[in-house]
C-alpha cells in the first residue's frame, strides 16, 4: 500500500469528510518488541514503555490554523466517523479508527496544526496487540489478515529512507540567542508587577544542523531506549519524549500529568542522596510554580468533571536528565446535554494552554511571551498525541523535542518556569538540561 495511494486531504476553509472503512485484527503472537521493530522515519508514533500506536500512511488529513484549528479538528473528525464504517471486534482505546494530531502552541502561529488518520495502525497494551488497516471501502473491504500483515510490510518499507551513517551535529542559535533568552528573562520579571503576572514561560530555541541525513527513527529508538517513562512521539517531522500528559481520556475518565519545578540531575552532589528533596521539593520557589500550574489545570477541569482526585502533595519523578515535581490528577468527565462525554481532543482544547508552558494567569502571561520571546513556537508546547473513534485518546504536551526543518535541520525546543525569584543565567542553563533529550538522541550531547 503506497502512502499516498488514497490520501484525502482537507484545508482550513474546506472540511472535506470522506467516507471511510477501518478493519482492526488482533496481532497473534506479537513480539515484546512489536513497536519498537516498527519505528521508520516518516511513522507516525506514540509510545511509552514498549505500548502504544505506530502509524504509517495518509488515509486521510486536515491542515489548519488560528483561533479555531481545535474547533475545526474536532468538526472534522466528528464527521469522519459519522461516515465511516468501522470493523473493531478489539474495541479497547486506541483500536478502531483513529488521528494522531499535532496542534500550533498559539493562534498566532504560522505552523498549521494537523489531523492524520493513518492508512495503516500497529497498536499494543497490557492486554495484547492490534493492526488497524483504513482506507476506501474498495481498498479495505474484505480484507484479510494476512492481507493486513503484508500491507503492514509494505507501509513500513515506505516509511522507511536508505540507512546512512549518522552524521555530525553542529548547534547554533535559533530565533533567540542565549544572550537574548537572559535578557528577556530579565525583561519578564520587571513585567511582573505592572502586569499582574505571577509565573511566565519562556521558550528558546537552537538549530542541530547534521551533516547526514537526519533519520527520524533512530531519533525515536533513542529517546524511547533512555526515557521510557515518557510519552515519545512522531507527527509528521516533530519528535520528542515528553514527560507532560496534557490529558487521557479513557471512558470518560480523565487523567493528567502536571509538572513544575525543574532541578538539573548533573548539578547533583555526589554525597548528598536528599538533594532533589532539599533543593526541589523543600524550595519554596520550586513549589510555588508547581502550585499554580495544578491550580491552572484544575480550574479548567472543575467545569466539565465531578470526582477530581488531585494530591495535597507532589511527587519527585526523577527522568535521566532532571527531577521534576509531579502531581497526577483525575477526574470523571461531565456528559453534556445530549448526553455526550467530552472527547481526548475537547479537554486537550480546553486545558491549553496550562500555566506549565504559559503562565499565571494565561491570558496575561501569553500576551507578555508574544513580546519577549521573539520566536514562533510552532508545535513546541502544544497538545500532541491521537484520538479514537470513541472519543479516548491522549494528549501530551510537545516538550523535550525538536522539529525537522529538512532532511539535515532541526529546531530543538525548551523553555522554564520564571517566577518572582529566578535567575536568569539559572533560567538559561536549566533550558540546556532540557534539551539534554534531544542532543542526546541526535549524538549531539
Amino acid at each position: 500500500m503506497s502512502a499516498d495511494s488514497s490520501v484525502l486531504s482537507a484545508s482550513a476553509h474546506q472540511l472535506i469528510a470522506p467516507s471511510l472503512t477501518s478493519v482492526t485484527f488482533e496481532y497473534r503472537d506479537a513480539p515484546q518488541t512489536l513497536l519498537s521493530d516498527s519505528l521508520r522515519h516518516r511513522s507516525l508514533v506514540w509510545t511509552r514503555n514498549s505500548h502504544g500506536l505506530v502509524g504509517f500512511g495518509t488515509a486521510a488529513r486536515l491542515h489548519t490554523h488560528g483561533e479555531e484549528r481545535f474547533a475545526r479538528a474536532r468538526a472534522w473528525f466528528a464527521k469522519v466517523v459519522e461516515n465511516a464504517q468501522i470493523i473493531d471486534p478489539i474495541s479497547r482505546p486506541g483500536s478502531g479508527l483513529l488521528s494522531f494530531g499535532s496542534f500550533a502552541f498559539s493562534f498566532t502561529s504560522v505552523f498549521e496544526s494537523r489531523m492524520i488518520i493513518p492508512q495503516l495502525v500497529i497498536g499494543k497494551d497490557e492486554h495484547g496487540a492490534w493492526i488497524t488497516v483504513t482506507g476506501t471501502p474498495d481498498e479495505v473491504q474484505g480484507i484479510s489478515y494476512d492481507q493486513a500483515l503484508a500491507r503492514a510490510t509494505a507501509a513500513m518499507s515506505d516509511a522507511a529512507i536508505p540507512a546512512t551513517t549518522p552524521g555530525a551535529i553542529k548547534l547554533t542559535s535559533g530565533q533567540l540567542t542565549a544572550g537574548s533568552y537572559v535578557e528577556a528573562v530579565r525583561k519578564a520579571l520587571g513585567h511582573f508587577e505592572e502586569r499582574g503576572i505571577s509565573k511566565l514561560v519562556l521558550a528558546r530555541d537552537v538549530l542541530a544542523q547534521s551533516s547526514a541525513p537526519i533519520d527520524l527513527s533512530g531519533v525515536v529508538h533513542a529517546l524511547t531506549e533512555r526515557y521510557a517513562d515518557c510519552w515519545t512521539y512522531s507527527v509528521d517531522g516533530l519528535v520528542g519524549a515528553t514527560p507532560e500528559m496534557l490529558v487521557r481520556v479513557t471512558d470518560g475518565l480523565a487523567e493528567a500529568r502536571v509538572l513544575a519545578g525543574t532541578l538539573d540531575r548533573a548539578a547533583a552532589g555526589a554525597k548528598d542522596p536528599e538533594f532533589a528533596q532539599h533543593r526541589l521539593f523543600e524550595d519554596p520557589k520550586q513549589r510555588n510554580e508547581h502550585q499554580l500550574a495544578i491550580d491552572s489545570l484544575t480550574d479548567s477541569l472543575n467545569p466539565i468533571s465531578h470526582g477530581m482526585s488531585a494530591p495535597k502533595e507532589p511527587f519527585i519523578l526523577q527522568l535521566p536528565n532532571v527531577w521534576h515535581l509531579a502531581s497526577d490528577v483525575r477526574a470523571q468527565l461531565r456528559a453534556d446535554a445530549t448526553g455526550s462525554l467530552p472527547s481526548a481532543l475537547d479537554v486537550a482544547e480546553i486545558f491549553h494552554p496550562t500555566a506549565a508552558v504559559c503562565g499565571t494567569p494565561t491570558k496575561k502571561a501569553g500576551v507578555l511571551l508574544r513580546e519577549l520571546e521573539g520566536l514562533d513556537r510552532g508545535p513546541y508546547a502544544g497538545p500532541v498525541g491521537w484520538v479514537d473513534s470513541r472519543g479516548d485518546g491522549e494528549f501530551g504536551i510537545a516538550l523535550r523535542g525538536g522539529i525537522l526543518e529538512d532532511e539535515k535541520l532541526m529546531r530543538l525546543y525548551a523553555g522554564c518556569g520564571i517566577v518572582p525569584g529566578s535567575v536568569p543565567e539559572d533560567e538559561l542553563a536549566e533550558s540546556w538540561a532540557k534539551m539534554r533529550p534531544m542532543r542526546q538522541a541526535l549524538g549531539a550531547e
